[in-house]
């Protein structure tokens, strides 16, 4: 009995296969020399194109992460941005001098100088407030917290630059680089932009002028208590010191502001009360 049923399963199985030959005939029969043709150019075409693909790659790849792409972009790009930062900065100081030279306007150069040094295009030392802000720790972890509000925003580093200025700030650096009255601070993803030149937390606001008054006018800006608030509930770091002296670069860059309007008033969307 056993073996009948073993011979009865390979006949079924013999049959199988006969009728799945006899309809790959059929199939074969009715596809048109067209199809067939089609069908090879397709399978041609495909090996062609992965031919020159190999070729043109040469061993490396044609596709590398877009990540690591868009990285090196804004590197090189910031590097470039920093040589011509220098090169205007250079240009510009042989320009004064020449100008220095000249018999003409001499009784203006004072008056000239003076300027000058209120826009930011000179060095300048002195006593100064500084001021360190920064993201929360990551072992930080405020539950049914935003993590937007975990992190430094252009909002609060332009809090603690109005309070400077209100304090009687004479010159101003954030990052190292000078303020002057057409910096502007962007975010851009985790990271501020300034004149340029993308940077990532802690952010470093230095101030030269009265410490007293400039220390007073931070205790006073409702803005900065707020951006505290979250610095005492969420770990956000807020760092406040003085030194006696410090040095602050001329500004190096471009002047020219492309955009600007009138201001009427405050602005909520500037202020820190957005958290």
């Amino acid at each position: 009995m056993a073996m009948g049923t073993v011979a009865d399963a390979w006949t079924r199985v013999r049959s199988a296969l006969s009728r799945a030959r006899r309809a790959q005939g059929r199939r074969n029969r009715n596809r048109s020399a067209l199809g067939r043709a089609a069908t090879a150019s397709v399978c041609i075409l495909a090996g062609l194109m992965v031919m020159v693909s190999a070729l043109n790659a040469r061993g490396t790849d044609l596709r590398p992460g877009r990540n690591t792409d868009l990285v090196s972009l804004v590197q090189s790009q910031s590097r470039r941005n920093t040589d011509l930062g220098r090169e205007l900065t250079k240009l510009r100081e042989e320009v004064d001098q020449q100008t220095r030279n000249s018999d003409e306007d001499a009784d203006l150069q004072p008056q000239l100088e003076q300027q000058a040094r209120a826009a930011g295009l000179r060095a300048v030392s002195g006593p100064a407030v500084t001021v360190t802000l920064d993201d929360a720790p990551e072992t930080v972890a405020a539950v049914g917290v935003d993590a937007d509000l975990l992190v430094v925003h252009q909002q609060d580093i332009q809090a603690v630059v109005n309070a400077l200025w209100s304090g009687g700030a004479e010159a101003m650096t954030i990052q190292g680089q000078r303020v002057i009255s057409t910096t502007g601070i962007k975010c851009v993803g985790n990271t501020v932009v300034l004149h340029g030149i993308p940077y990532a937390p802690p952010y470093v606001v230095s101030a030269i002028g009265d410490q007293g008054r400039l220390s007073a006018a931070l205790a006073d800006s409702g803005y900065v208590r707020i951006y505290k608030q979250y610095v005492d509930a969420y770990g956000l770091q807020y760092e406040e010191s003085s030194a006696a002296r410090a040095d602050f670069p001329a500004h190096q860059g471009s002047l020219e502001l492309e955009h600007a309007r009138p201001y009427t008033g405050s602005d909520p969307s500037a202020s820190p009360t957005g958290r």
